[in-house]
């Protein structure tokens, strides 16, 4: 389960920089499943982190695997964030480029914690 943690991050610091909400993402992933809620927010964000790692467990090759993990962790947050995302107020409200990195993050500890699975 360590791509669902250091994949806030990215985000997090930006946050903290920034002086903004450090909650802000987590009441948007709450809004996946109706209502704002962290508890909400953490069912979403494990049950989007097991999905999409078993996906990439399963498809990053061996040979450069950290940065397949990268790209396709692009992919990944155009899917979250451009096509889902963009039905829900709160998660299109976020900046942008702190979850794609989120993403990045995601893809790269993915790939670093399922290298042996294959």
């Amino acid at each position: 389960m360590l791509p669902a943690v250091v994949s806030g991050l990215p985000s997090t610091v930006v946050a903290v920089v920034r002086g903004d909400d450090l909650l802000a993402s987590s009441r948007a992933a709450g809004t996946l499943l109706g209502k704002p809620s962290l508890v909400r927010a953490l069912v979403a964000h494990v049950g989007l982190s097991l999905g999409w790692t078993a996906v990439l467990g399963a498809v990053l090759p061996r040979r450069r695997r950290l940065l397949w993990g990268a790209a396709a962790s692009v992919g990944i947050a155009a899917i979250d964030l451009g096509v889902v995302g963009r039905r829900f107020p709160a998660v299109r409200a976020l900046p942008q480029v702190p979850q794609y990195l989120d993403h990045v993050a995601f893809g790269v500890a993915v790939a670093l914690t399922t290298a042996n699975e294959r």
